[in-house]
């Protein structure tokens, strides 16, 4: 997959969606992996599915030809986090994401650590989408979520991380700081007039793809639809679009 987001190498829009298989075992996963009926080529495998399916589950997708983003969130002292990303690698994903307040040590660790063959590429989650600055203010951040998310996407990339996760709130802001080739992926996606749930920082498919999101990730509005390949069809089509008209990112030169 080609992750930068410059204009003659735009990626495919299957290359710029993940589903997020949120469900609690191998089964029901896979059921939806069918009912996709092959309109997605990425799927996001969080803690949950992790969890009750393990590695043999990522290698299951990885056989059926699928890419995985394996969202595990790793925030640990530097040597347990260096362990796990050597340990996700011998299951195939091709994204692993760390927590990037874990801080400037244990990102070096886990960068480090990436550079086994094989490895998945790392992503640095900033803020999470279901928080705002009145979350933050209570675990003691000061400042907003876009401020948040600058500081850590900072420390991310000075630690050896390339990638990041945002919301579609800060993602132009990364994009104009660090140009074209920087992977940026944007969760919190919700399509025009569905429910935001637990989402704060939400956008819709074409406002993250014009702000500069080199991927997103969509879950209930797929799989929680009637009819889950026409969801996901629907987003490709947007993304599509919005890949195709003019950016309004301002990148550095």
């Amino acid at each position: 997959m080609d992750h930068s987001v410059g204009k003659a190498l735009t990626p495919k829009p299957k290359d710029r969606l993940a589903v997020a298989l949120d469900l609690p075992d191998a089964k029901q996963a896979l059921t939806l992996v069918d009912a996709l009926d092959g309109t997605c080529q990425w799927f996001k495998v969080g803690m949950e599915l992790y969890y009750a399916a393990g590695n043999s589950f990522v290698q299951e997708l990885r056989r059926r030809g699928f890419d995985v983003f394996l969202d595990l969130k790793l925030h640990d002292i530097p040597n347990t986090v260096a362990g796990a990303v050597r340990s996700a690698a011998q299951a195939g994903a091709s994204l692993l994401t760390v927590h990037a307040c874990g801080g400037g040590a244990m990102l070096q660790a886990a960068a480090e650590a990436a550079t086994v063959p094989g490895a998945p590429k790392l992503l640095a989650v900033t803020v999470l989408t279901s928080m705002d600055a009145s979350e933050l203010s209570r675990i003691g951040v000061v400042g907003t979520p876009a401020e948040q998310v600058l500081r850590l996407a900072k420390l991310a990339k000075s630690s050896g991380i390339d990638g990041m996760v945002c919301s579609a709130e800060e993602v132009g802001t990364l994009r104009t700081e660090w140009g074209p080739q920087t992977m940026l992926v944007v969760p919190g996606i919700r399509p025009a007039g569905a429910a935001t749930e637990d989402q704060r920082r939400i956008a819709t498919p074409a406002t993250a793809i014009a702000q500069g999101a080199s991927m997103l990730v969509v879950g209930r509005p797929i799989t929680t639809a009637k009819d889950p390949a026409a969801a996901a069809q629907a987003i490709l089509e947007e993304i599509a679009e919005a890949s195709a008209a003019p950016s309004t990112v301002n990148l550095k030169k």
